[in-house]
């Protein structure tokens, strides 16, 4: 029996977002399309990640899909509220939260539960289920044992998974990342991936990463690549990782082992495209052994 297809969460159409910059009367004296008639379809529960340089418009799509920006030409919708509805924007925000490069801009309280407990404060949540939302959360992302503790006294892994428990503990049914580990260490972002991948595939919550490190989004379900604006690539991990030249043209590098096995096979090595993990070079290099 064929599953039903899984609804859409967040649905955009020709997306265009144009930043004005204004002159000391407070006229426009120029401008700039960060984003060009973008088209975005998320499923309930998927993972995605969008990748892109510095310039690319990921980072003006992810704020988008929080309201923090509205269109300017297009439409968005939220789990199905029309993000430009400024009586809607609450509704967005409860269904899309937001995690930021740096941690220490989302942290505000002195205590780590009672800053995972701040949003559901605002929403008007009871205490009670409050202190349970943020059980359940700093368990989520394995950071009960700090729930006393101060956040300045966390390493930038563990305060980025408090932040993470923060937006948590408010119930979203999509948590939208915006470059989460771009200030941490390997180890650091190690955490923050392995975390949101858990919550991903445990919890059920649609995943949205805006990264640039390529090794972060070899999991995902789906990857979207941007570039000057527009999204010019989509497909699985694997697919997109096969393109070597077509990444490189645009400015973009990929996994290390994928590199490394590209050029093994510019070389002459008979080795196949899309190679992610070091475990599947070992085995493809074993095949080609056995066959000796």
């Amino acid at each position: 029996m064929r599953k039903p297809d899984r609804k859409s969460i967040i649905e955009g159409h020709e997306l265009r977002y144009e930043y004005l910059h204004y002159d000391d009367e407070g006229k426009v004296d120029s401008s700039y399309e960060a984003l060009k008639g973008v088209d975005l379809d998320v499923k309930e529960g998927q993972f995605i990640a969008i990748l892109g340089h510095n310039g690319s418009g990921k980072s003006t799509l992810a704020r988008q899909l929080n309201a923090l920006l509205i269109p300017t030409g297009g439409t968005l919708f939220v789990d199905g509220s029309d993000t430009r509805d400024e009586s809607k924007v609450w509704l967005v925000r409860q269904a899309a939260g937001m995690v930021f490069q740096n941690p220490d801009n989302q942290i505000i309280s002195s205590v780590v539960e009672e800053d995972v407990g701040f949003g559901p404060e605002n929403m008007g949540v009871p205490t009670k289920e409050i202190w349970e939302r943020v059980r359940k959360a700093l368990t989520a992302v394995g950071m009960m044992e700090y729930r006393k503790s101060s956040p300045n006294r966390l390493s930038g892994g563990q305060k980025q998974r408090v932040a993470i428990a923060g937006v948590i503990a408010m119930r979203p049914k999509c948590i939208v990342l915006d470059e989460p580990t771009a200030m941490l260490d390997p180890g650091g972002r190690s955490e923050v991936v392995g975390t949101v991948r858990q919550l991903n595939r445990e919890e059920g919550v649609t995943v949205i990463l805006i990264t640039h490190y390529m090794e972060e989004v070899i999991h995902a379900d789906r990857v979207i690549v941007m570039d000057e604006g527009k999204v010019v690539m989509t497909g699985t991990p694997r697919e997109i990782f096969s393109r070597v030249e077509d990444l490189k043209k645009i400015r973009l590098d990929v996994p290390q082992v994928t590199e490394l096995a590209y050029m093994l096979k510019q070389s002459g090595v008979p080795l196949p495209d899309g190679i992610l993990t070091i475990g599947e070079l070992t085995e493809e290099l074993g095949k080609l052994k056995g066959r000796k």
